[in-house]
């Protein structure tokens, strides 16, 4: 009887350290390099809280570098996946790693949040990437 006793506390014990790991969080770093400005920044925080509402996607946080042109997201693996978060970047206009913008999305972008190789991006004399005052 103790044996038993011991096995099934040993059974229970693992069973919820797994469940444990699967609930952690995790993070990703997305090369977004069309979001370089405040402009871009608030569009796809607009987009995404609006997705993060509709879905309750398991995405917890996003920090947006305008400077080095990545997003960080911290998600939950069993909710949601980097190709899921990627598509909803394309989705907003954006291009997001290897995924290019949906074109009807990209095209409602103003000129500075377009790609770099179409004219987009900062223009000279004018730094998008400090906050506007």
């Amino acid at each position: 009887m103790k044996k038993f006793l011991l096995l099934l506390i040993v059974l229970v014990g693992l069973c919820a350290a797994s469940f444990a790991q699967n609930r952690k969080p995790e993070w990703v770093t997305i090369k977004t390099p069309n979001v370089r400005c405040w402009e871009c920044k608030k569009r796809l925080e607009d987009y995404m809280a609006r997705e993060i509402g509709q879905t309750e996607s398991g995405i917890m946080k996003m920090q947006i570098n305008l400077l080095s042109g990545t997003t960080r997201i911290q998600y939950w693996p069993d909710r949601v996946n980097v190709n899921y978060i990627q598509t909803a970047f394309a989705n907003a206009g954006f291009d997001a790693d290897d995924i290019k913008a949906e074109p009807d999305s990209y095209k409602k972008l103003p000129p500075a949040c377009k790609r770099n190789e179409e004219g987009g991006g900062p223009q000279k004399g004018k730094p998008c990437h400090m906050q506007p005052f």
